[in-house]
């Protein structure tokens, strides 16, 4: 996974802050898990699509760690496309991990 092409300054606001939020969790693992997959999705994300990761953001670090890490199922009160597909991705071997540290 490469870093994303675009620039934080080509982006609108919103987008900025949800990129900034993604990438600011508290928790290291949460960072990278999350925020890479911000970084890389954030520009083509529809209004719609933007809501939900707002949502997504607003739950706790904690309980989205053990979702996202397979750890524990994600309870389908809190379940969306958005989070179906955070957790998709970040299943997926490496995810997270900066293509640098990959090769290291």
């Amino acid at each position: 996974m490469s870093e994303p092409d675009n620039s934080s300054t080509e982006l609108s606001p919103r987008r900025r802050r949800l990129l900034f939020r993604a990438h600011h969790r508290g928790t290291k693992e949460a960072d990278l898990m999350i925020g890479t997959f911000v970084a890389n999705n954030i520009a083509a994300f529809t209004e719609a699509e933007l809501d939900e990761l707002e949502g997504v953001l607003d739950l706790l670090d904690v309980d989205l760690t053990e979702w996202l890490t397979g750890r524990s199922p994600i309870p389908a009160e809190v379940m969306t496309p958005m989070l179906a597909r955070m957790k998709e991705e970040c299943s997926r071997p490496g995810a997270g991990v900066p293509e640098a540290a990959r090769r290291a």
